[in-house]
């Protein structure tokens, strides 16, 4: 009996962190979109429907990121 009480006693504390863990991740994503959103900029090349574009370097790559407001006439297939 001491064994399961151990065991269910260790599972609420993986559970428990297990939480605290996810909700620092989804914190951190919110944070990281509000941030993307501030570094918008619009430009007049922008595609009908732009909302603005940033650019990004991270880990020796770019990354061009356009935000639409509505879905763009013409989407990706994946």
């Amino acid at each position: 009996m001491y064994e399961i009480l151990m065991m269910w006693d260790w599972l609420g504390f993986a559970i428990r962190w297990l939480h605290v863990i996810t909700a620092m991740a989804w914190i951190g994503s919110s944070f990281y979109f509000i941030a993307l959103d501030l570094g918008l900029r619009k430009s007049p090349d922008l595609p009908v429907g732009a909302h603005g574009e940033e650019w990004q370097v991270h880990g020796g790559g770019f990354y061009h990121i356009r935000k639409y407001l509505v879905a763009p006439a013409r989407c990706p297939s994946t």
